[in-house]
């Protein structure tokens, strides 16, 4: 008698894919989180790097990780903790054991489960799932190595067949979640398009791990995701560094300019610099410096030239970045920084994520330089803030800060490619016929204090600009205090003024709600599920979070005074919370800090709201 598989419905699961560094766990969840997104599931991924490059095989220092959830609702995170774990090693699933549901199931590859590899993992017993406690997870213990050495034998060599042992996972939860290979060798095709041998291994082995799933059909439970019913378009999977490369390329098309990045590689922001040297067909120029302050000098350079000129870095190239920031500050020039944040201080732990350099974006330059400061939601909405970074720089004559962080630089989701006709034109301030005469280089638009822009070579336009500081009328060196006070504050101005040209900041939840909670950047899935939870509890919450932190939207002191309990939730000591204190007088929120260089925990995070507000009444 043959017996049907247990078949689970679920509105949402989380996977997670773990091994060593080597094991090529990244691109198997990779190609699962496009192939679900092609089927029109809700995805939201997190790779997790090990910080070491090439840690020692099957140590605990050496796991890396690569979870996601997908759904058939709104999905807002990659999860807290699994409903499936695919570990390579008893060191993966020691790493991950703390991230497992009750009744997860577990996919091991036996072979690799070996005294030697136990104790390397720093087990004392010869049964890890009895050592860890993991009495109740349905354990599938696969004998990987061997099954892909033998789906190769005529056709590859075991070096082959070792690397291929994540395409055989891959099959396996292919079968586990009722998903069909034809996209996924579509997927593997493209990738490996250039080397046929490891196509067809990869092909062979992918098959052999969905084959070996209907043959222990009885012993485990499989899943079944619905659908979800999306906007018509064109979907893909896509990461935050990408989504960023790609607004910023956008943003050049609408303002019928090149586009340039100068850049220094620079984890966990490399991608972007990546992304963008491919594109070379659209015009893109990128340069790869010598260092972070070549990078950005020459941004700055082509930016005088007449370019959108940007450059990526992380927090450490930031500090590096700050006296030229400064540069494009009182040169009045546009340029887009974007830095991917990353675990400091120094080079902390270049790998993880972090919101810890909100203070050095909003204050890290020498004498008053203020600039506008942009955070990005998640993983897609890095288009639409690099976008919108992009027409804030050129249509004010600023540099822009762009945060966004490693979290959602790496991490991904189902992305509608948009239409750029949606998008606004971007009108940079050029000179023109009407004000030619008497034009000098600091002659400004009154109504928001931007200078307009020359761009050297038009004729009757010639001009110097640079980092001493200018006559207000005439544009020559001036040292006159009076003449400085009023430079600063017209640079001040200008940024001040950019409020008026931002959307109003929005509040969901309970118009009579006992609190508020804030938050900004790459958090705003956590936050997001922990109110929904929250509200779940019958705790009446209301939620806003910031995109727009310098300058604040024009009803951010309206709204924060009006709940009697505000809770500032960063992945920091408080940065955001001291900011707003400095801006609006007498307020002070509750706060909720926690700097792991790790997602926050959405139950913990539902904890401490509802504690407060018990504790409050």
């Amino acid at each position: 008698m043959i017996q049907e598989t247990k078949v689970k419905d679920l509105e949402s699961v989380v996977i997670r894919f773990s091994g060593d560094s080597g094991d090529g766990m990244q691109l198997a969840g990779t190609i699962f989180s496009n192939l679900s997104a092609e089927l029109g599931n809700e995805i939201i991924t997190f790779p997790d790097y090990p910080a070491e490059i090439r840690a020692p095989h099957g140590t605990l220092s050496g796991v890396s990780g690569y979870q996601m959830q997908l759904g058939s609702k709104k999905v807002y995170t990659a999860g807290d903790k699994a409903d499936v774990l695919i570990a390579m090693n008893p060191a993966a699933l020691k790493v991950n054991a703390q991230f497992l549901k009750p009744d997860s199931v577990v996919i091991i590859d036996a072979d690799s489960f070996q005294a030697e590899d136990l104790e390397r993992a720093l087990f004392q017993t010869e049964d890890p799932f009895k050592e860890l406690g993991l009495t109740s997870v349905q354990v599938v213990a696969a004998p990987i190595t061997q099954m892909c050495k033998s789906s190769l034998e005529n056709s590859a060599d075991n070096k082959q067949a070792l690397r291929s042992r994540n395409v055989f996972a891959l099959g396996l939860v292919c079968w586990l979640f009722n998903r069909p290979l034809e996209i996924v060798e579509k997927l593997l095709t493209e990738k490996f398009k250039k080397k046929p041998a490891v196509l067809e291994a990869n092909l062979q082995v992918l098959q052999s791990g969905f084959n070996y799933g209907h043959n222990i059909h009885a012993s485990v439970s499989t899943y079944r995701i619905e659908t979800v019913s999306q906007r018509k378009g064109f979907y893909t999977d896509i990461n935050g560094n990408k989504a960023t490369a790609y607004g910023l390329i956008a943003a050049a098309e609408k303002a019928g300019l090149q586009l340039f990045l100068g850049s220094y590689p620079i984890t966990p922001a490399t991608d972007i610099m990546q992304e963008l040297t491919l594109r070379k067909e659209l015009g893109v120029k990128v340069m790869q410096t010598e260092d972070e302050i070549a990078g950005i000098c020459t941004a700055i350079g082509a930016s005088f030239a007449g370019n959108l000129a940007a450059t990526s870095t992380s927090g450490p190239g930031l500090a590096l970045k700050s006296e030229a920031i400064g540069l494009a500050v009182i040169a009045e020039i546009p340029l887009v920084i974007v830095d991917v944040q990353r675990a400091g201080p120094s080079t902390g732990m270049p790998t993880k994520s972090e919101q810890t350099d909100l203070a050095q974006a909003l204050y890290g330059r020498n004498g008053e330089s203020p600039v506008v400061v942009l955070a990005a939601l998640s993983p897609t909405d890095c288009f639409d803030s690099a976008f919108q970074a992009a027409k804030i720089a050129l249509e004010h004559m600023t540099p822009v800060i762009l945060l966004t962080d490693g979290y959602i630089a790496n991490g991904s989701s189902a992305w509608r490619i948009p239409d750029l006709e949606e998008y606004p034109e971007i009108k940079p301030p050029y000179v023109t016929a009407e004000i030619q005469k008497g034009w000098l280089p600091y002659v400004r638009n009154l109504e928001n204090d931007v200078r307009y822009w020359a761009v050297p070579g038009t004729e009757g336009f010639s001009h110097r600009i640079g980092g001493l500081e200018k006559e207000y009328t005439t544009g020559v060196i001036s040292t006159d205090p009076d003449n400085h006070q009023k430079m600063v504050m017209t640079r001040q101005a200008k940024i001040d003024k950019i409020a008026a040209c931002l959307p109003l900041q929005e509040v969901t939840g309970e118009e009579d709600a006992d609190l508020l909670v804030v938050g900004w950047g790459g958090t705003y899935g956590h936050l997001s599920e922990a109110v929904e939870e929250t509200k779940k509890w019958g705790k009446k919450v209301a939620f806003t979070h910031f995109r727009y932190i310098n300058p604040l939207p024009r009803n951010t002191e309206t709204i924060l005074r009006k709940y009697k309990k505000v809770l500032i939730i960063e992945q920091n000591l408080g940065q955001f919370a001291d900011f707003l204190r400095s801006k609006i007088r007498g307020f002070n929120p509750e706060q909720f800090n926690r700097v792991k260089g790790q997602p926050f925990i959405v139950s913990r995070l539902v904890e401490e709201i509802i504690n407060l507000l018990e504790n409050e009444k």
